[in-house]
């Protein structure tokens, strides 16, 4: 599924498709959508993204229309901005586009005021995704990887002696309430490049850690590079913002294109690396020994029998995704952590 950095080049493409753009009307919703009705109708409003971790915030904001600065609001049309918190599931992405050309899925459309119309629409082949108006960040997920750092390793460093912490580091990496942002394909290269074994204890891999990131402040000094290169929580942090560096070519609804972020990725999906099960029934890419919590429900023989399938499987999937890659939709594929 999309993640932090994902969700974060979506909002930078809404800011970047809507600047300058007046919409309005009403919000349109699908027939075959289950969300919820956004209750907003405004002759002239614009819009604009932010995101954190997993979430994208969208804000409709009526526009001011007469010389004193007071909104001049129609009964029945909205005065006041809105929220719309979106989760993106398995598929989901933004798009603009003409009216023409609205992809078939596109189960929240925003229409601009110009003619012919443009459309944002928040399209969603699996309908795994939400959005949620009037809404806000949801309360159980913790700062964001990307943009709170601090707050995000105080959030982590300060409840090790939580019950979660009990349980292989790659599984809580996992865990939205202490890493808001990272999913399948991060915690393989995160723990890739520290070389961690993916099923040892997290409690053991973090409890080490220092509350202040040295090298973040640029305070590092030599004796300090070996005890921060295996800083779980720095490269949580680091990592996504690469994917972010990389611009559209990591998420871009028009181009479709990931070759840039395949050859980023070092053990995700990569030749010769291993994959795994965890005990949540997710698949871990990595190299060497799983490490002690591996899960134990089939004999080795079997566990090399499978990633050796798994292995060779992907390899098809990869050549046939190749292979077809203008049918594939954005923030749908491999790379995103299915």
């Amino acid at each position: 599924m999309p993640e932090g950095p994902e969700l974060h080049l979506a909002s930078l493409y809404v800011n970047k498709m809507c600047d300058g753009m007046v919409f309005g009307g009403t919000v349109i919703k699908s027939e075959v959508s289950k969300c919820p009705e956004v209750a907003f109708t405004c002759d002239s409003y614009r819009i604009t993204a932010t995101s954190r971790g997993k979430e994208v915030k969208l804000t409709l904001t009526p526009m001011k229309s007469d010389d004193d600065g007071n909104r001049r609001s129609k009964g029945g049309q909205a005065d006041q901005h809105m929220d719309i918190v979106f989760r993106f599931g398995m598929s989901g992405y933004f798009r603009f586009t003409s009216e023409e050309e609205v992809p078939k899925h596109a189960h929240l459309r925003f229409y601009t005021k110009e003619k012919p119309r443009r459309v944002l629409s928040f399209v969603d082949t699996r309908r795994f995704g939400s959005w949620q108006p009037n809404g806000t960040w949801q309360p159980d997920r913790g700062p964001c990887i990307m943009f709170e750092y601090k707050s995000f390793r105080e959030n982590v460093l300060s409840h090790l002696s939580d019950r979660a912490f009990d349980r292989p580091i790659c599984e809580v990496l996992l865990n939205q309430k202490y890493f808001n942002g990272i999913g399948n394909y991060l915690r393989a290269e995160i723990l890739y490049r520290l070389n961690i074994p993916p099923f040892v204890c997290a409690r053991d891999v973090l409890e080490g850690l220092q509350l202040e990131d040295e090298f973040e402040n640029g305070k590092a000094k030599k004796k300090a590079i070996k005890r921060e290169a295996g800083d779980v929580l720095r490269l949580s942090h680091t990592v996504p913002l690469e994917v972010v560096n990389l611009g559209g070519k990591g998420y871009d609804p028009e181009k479709m294109d990931y070759s840039a972020f395949e050859a980023w990725l070092r053990c995700y999906y990569v030749d010769g690396m291993k994959s795994v099960r965890d005990h949540n029934g997710r698949t871990m890419w990595f190299k060497g020994d799983p490490g002690p919590m591996a899960p134990k429900v089939v004999s080795k023989r079997r566990k090399a029998e499978k990633t050796q399938e798994e292995t060779q499987q992907s390899e098809t999937k990869s050549t046939a995704r190749r292979k077809k890659s203008n049918s594939v939709e954005p923030a749908a594929g491999k790379h995103l952590g299915l």
